[in-house]
């Protein structure tokens, strides 16, 4: 069964509280004051859970909605509690990982999905990120890497380990990543190397603000940067950018 979080928690007062936090590049993000960060956790070991849950409890702008011990289950809690942010292991029982990642930003499309696994291996690594994940970790990541990648993924960035990043850029070199972008993904990209907002962006194209995220998700995997400014300046150099 999931972990629920009891009822009336303390923990839930310092949903109000302002702050500054900082993302895994250094990067100071605000956290809307009257929101904090809701986190799911997916991960059949419950110590791993439980770890996850006290960590997060004591971050600031942070709240644990509940954790999920297979790949059904996250989906499921996912459906229901709708999350901003959702921690993923890739091997449970059930569905697994890869297609609970699948059916989450099919059916969750604002929650960012983030990879929290040992599995550093090419295949592994390819098959979470072509499901749609937004951000890949490794288990042995300090406690303060798991936040900060929480908040930039919140922020709309994709944080990937280094060894990951590096796996994705071997892949990006056997060809131009341009070459592998939809023609709505080289639209989006332009608009985005132009300095355009993401609601603006939507209003221009005549699409909903939810399909440009889900699209620049797809956009940073598939040229190896972790976020806009990266990608802005990638198709800036490569002539991308509308005249």
């Amino acid at each position: 069964m999931a972990d629920r979080r009891r009822a009336g928690s303390p923990k839930l007062t310092r949903r109000l509280r302002r702050v500054s936090v900082e993302t895994d590049r250094g990067e100071r993000v605000a956290i809307c004051p009257s929101l904090s960060i809701r986190v799911l956790i997916c991960d059949d070991h419950a110590i791993v859970r439980q770890g996850l849950e006290r960590l997060i409890d004591d971050a600031d702008a942070m709240e644990f909605v509940a954790g999920a011990e297979d790949g059904e289950e996250c989906v499921e809690a996912a459906l229901r509690l709708r999350p901003d942010v959702v921690l993923m292991d890739l091997v449970m029982p059930g569905i697994g990982g890869v297609e609970a990642i699948r059916r989450i930003v099919r059916s969750v499309p604002d929650a960012r999905v983030i990879v929290l696994t040992s599995f550093a291996d090419h295949t592994h690594v390819l098959e979470a990120l072509d499901a749609g994940a937004h951000g890949y970790l490794l288990k042995d990541a300090d406690g303060q890497e798991v936040l900060r990648a929480i908040r930039a993924a919140a922020a709309g960035h994709a944080p990937l380990d280094s060894r990951i990043a590096r796996v994705v850029v071997t892949r990006r070199v056997q060809g131009d990543p341009a070459g592998l972008l939809t023609a709505r993904e080289l639209e989006i990209l332009s608009l985005v190397a132009e300095g355009l907002a993401n609601k603006v962006i939507a209003r221009r194209l005549g699409i909903a603000e939810p399909t440009v995220r889900k699209h620049l998700t797809s956009v940073y995997r598939q040229i190896g940067v972790t976020d806009r400014a990266q990608a802005a300046l990638w198709a800036e150099q490569r002539g991308l950018r509308r005249r």
